[in-house]
C-alpha cells in the first residue's frame, strides 16, 4: 500500500515581488532606455567596434573610465553609470556585468571572456523574493578568469588570480591564485 504522503505547500508569491524596492536604477527611464539602444547596436555586437568609441559612450552615461581600457565585443553592461573603471583594463568578449549596485574595478585588471559580474540577487528567504543587490570591487591587478561568476558584495584582493569557472561569493584575499567552487552544503530554506 502507498502511503498518502502530502505535497509541500509552497511559500513562494512570486506576484509580491516588487521590483521598484530595493533596487535604485539610478537614471530616468528615458536615459536607461537609450542606454539599451545603444549597448544593442555596440556593445551587444559581435562587430569589433574600436574600444575608443565605447569609452567615450560609457563616460557620456556616467561611467568612470581610465586610460587605456580594451572593451571587447559582445559585452553586456547593465547600468554605466554605477561603473567605475580604473586604467589599463581589460574586458573580454561576453562579458557580463549586472550592476545593479557600484561595481569598481581598479587598475590592470583583467576580465576574460564569459565571465559574470552579478551584483544582483533575490532574498530567497521572502516569499516574494525581495531584491538583495550588493556591490563587487575588483582590486588593482586582478584577473578575473573565463567563465567565473562573482556575485554580490565581493571584493576580490590585489593581484588575486581566480582560475576559469570559478564561483565567487565572498571576499578573496590579496594575492593568490586560486579556484573557487564552494563545497555543497544542505540547509533549510525557512
Amino acid at each position: 500500500m502507498k502511503e498518502n504522503i502530502e505535497k509541500p505547500t509552497s511559500k513562494v508569491n512570486l506576484q509580491d515581488f516588487k521590483p521598484s524596492i530595493g533596487l535604485d536604477r539610478g537614471v530616468p527611464r528615458w536615459k536607461e532606455g537609450l542606454w539599451y539602444l545603444i549597448k544593442v547596436v555596440l556593445f551587444r555586437s559581435a562587430l569589433p567596434y574600436p574600444s575608443k568609441i565605447k569609452v567615450i559612450l560609457l563616460r557620456a552615461f556616467g561611467a568612470k573610465v581610465g586610460k587605456r581600457t580594451v572593451i571587447k565585443p559582445n559585452i553586456n553592461i547593465h547600468f554605466p553609470w554605477k561603473l567605475d573603471i580604473g586604467n589599463n583594463v581589460w574586458i573580454g568578449e561576453e562579458v557580463f556585468i549586472l550592476n545593479f549596485e557600484k561595481v569598481t574595478i581598479g587598475d590592470n585588471v583583467c576580465i576574460s571572456q564569459r565571465a559574470f559580474l552579478c551584483g544582483g540577487n533575490h532574498n530567497y528567504k521572502s516569499p516574494g523574493m525581495d531584491y538583495r543587490n550588493g556591490p563587487i570591487t575588483l582590486e588593482d591587478g586582478c584577473w578575473v578568469g573565463a567563465s567565473c561568476f562573482v556575485g554580490p558584495n565581493v571584493t576580490i584582493g590585489v593581484d588575486t588570480v581566480v582560475v576559469a569557472g570559478s564561483i565567487v561569493t565572498s571576499d578573496v584575499q590579496p594575492n593568490l591564485v586560486c579556484r573557487i567552487n564552494p563545497k555543497a552544503f544542505e540547509k533549510s530554506r525557512w
